[in-house]
């Protein structure tokens, strides 16, 4: 299937997970995509098998000289912007374990945190819907997630600043519909990675018992949702955030312990 022939695209976040099963999807489907990354090595890493179709780019989300030049280049490479995935996140091991709770979180981190998470989306919008519309509009998507509709026990900055995606997402649908600029978020849950496999021994198994799925979501899961809402078959959509997450919101706060209590027999 090629819904995307002709299309000029956009994944910050490139060279991560998720971000290089993007570009990988894309490309598939006939689009040609930059893929944008703060480490150039794996943003190289993520293009060099897609060839031509695939450009890696190094920039710096929360700095926005670094994300304007990001949509010159493109522009000026492939001639035209008309999707922008917006999926750059903090991901620096040592801050994201001080982003804990409101009175323990360092201001610095907070600040930090934001900058890349929310501001850098708002940088690529403002620099990517002049470009879209030049050419008859485009589709955005911003990656939040289901830490920005839920309270959790750590991780305040992240968790606001996926939040305040959900809201920048609605306002730009707002603000640029009639220009033909959509936009929607998607709220991944946890997914299945080489990060989740070594984390914290237990920690899997107890998230998988709240999921309704049999089994976790990967990278290539989210990468079809992005490549539909990228395409015209999502045209009517708009300003919606999308949770891609098994079901782990939608049930009531007991179903795990009533499910093992019902499976257990007693």
């Amino acid at each position: 299937m090629k819904r995307l022939d002709g299309k000029v695209a956009i994944v910050t976040g490139g060279g991560g997970g998720i971000g290089s099963a993007v570009a990988r999807r894309m490309v598939s489907e006939g689009a040609r995509v930059v893929i944008a990354d703060l480490f150039e090595d794996s943003a190289l890493r993520a293009a060099e098998p897609l060839g031509e179709a695939a450009l890696a780019v190094q920039f710096d989300a929360a700095n926005p000289q670094s994300v304007s030049a990001l949509v010159d280049r493109v522009v000026d490479h492939f001639g035209r912007l008309d999707v922008l995935h917006n999926n750059a996140a903090m991901t620096d091991p040592a801050k994201s374990a001080q982003d804990t709770t409101a009175p323990d979180i360092p201001i610095g981190i907070w600040r930090e945190i934001l900058d890349v998470n929310l501001t850098g989306y708002l940088l690529g919008c403002k620099y990517a819907i002049p470009r879209m519309i030049e050419t008859g509009g485009g589709s955005i998507i911003n990656t939040a997630s289901n830490s920005g509709s839920a309270g959790d026990l750590a991780r305040i900055a992240y968790g606001s600043s996926k939040a305040a995606i959900i809201g920048l997402t609605r306002y730009v649908a707002t603000q640029h519909g009639r220009q033909n600029i959509r936009c929607n978020s998607i709220a991944p849950g946890v997914v299945l990675t080489e990060a989740l496999e070594k984390t914290v021994p237990g920690l899997k198994e107890m998230i998988q018992r709240h999921i309704l799925t049999p089994e976790f979501g990967t990278p290539d899961d989210i990468a079809a949702l992005v490549a539909f809402l990228a395409s015209d078959e999502s045209r009517y959509i708009t300003g919606e955030n999308i949770s891609i997450s098994g079901g782990g919101l939608v049930h009531q706060p007991h179903y795990a312990d009533l499910l093992a209590f019902m499976e257990s027999g007693d």
